[in-house]
């Protein structure tokens, strides 16, 4: 008999969300990955979510109604650099490797790409991050560049990866 695959959802973050965010980046695996401190508050999300930015895209993928993965898109506010943003994700330890990570990014580059008219999408990425390094070439993200001892992560320097997705614009050569 057949697996149905498990609906997942995508949602705008929302106050209904802060204790499912909290708790995402609560998991060690994934504050692991990214740069947020752990044990975060809910305050500290909610603060985030009252940002009244409309240059900040944050999404959250449900699993019958519980938070297992975010993306936040932030375009650059800077003239000279409002065709480029960046954005951050994580998954929840129990999903990663299912799809989740190529939904929000998806939804994410879709906006990027249709809504916020960028040019350039940015991010960096631990090195020893290959499940995250693979998604994002699978979405067109090319190496850029590394920065050396770029983060402290369980209590020693670790490297990252530059990488960037440049689209193309309709009537350039």
């Amino acid at each position: 008999m057949p697996t149905s695959k498990p609906v997942i959802t995508l949602e705008r973050l929302n106050e209904s969300h802060i204790e499912g965010i909290t708790a995402l980046y609560r998991e060690p695996v994934v504050a692991r990955q990214t740069l947020q401190l752990p044990f975060p508050s809910s305050d500290i999300w909610r603060k985030r979510l009252v940002s009244d930015n409309e240059r900040v895209m944050q999404l959250v993928a449900l699993h019958q109604g519980a938070v297992i993965g975010s993306i936040s898109l932030e375009q650059f506010s800077r003239i000279r650099r409002s065709h480029a943003g960046s954005f951050g994700m994580g998954v929840a330890r129990a999903w990663q490797g299912k799809g989740v990570g190529s939904k929000l990014l998806s939804a994410a580059l879709d906006i990027a790409d249709n809504w916020m008219n960028l040019r350039r999408v940015e991010l960096s990425v631990y090195v020893d991050n290959e499940a995250a390094i693979r998604l994002y070439r699978k979405f067109g993200f090319e190496n850029e560049g590394l920065f050396r001892d770029y983060a402290v992560r369980d209590g020693a320097y670790v490297d990252t990866l530059s990488m960037a997705r440049l689209r193309r614009m309709p009537g350039a050569d």
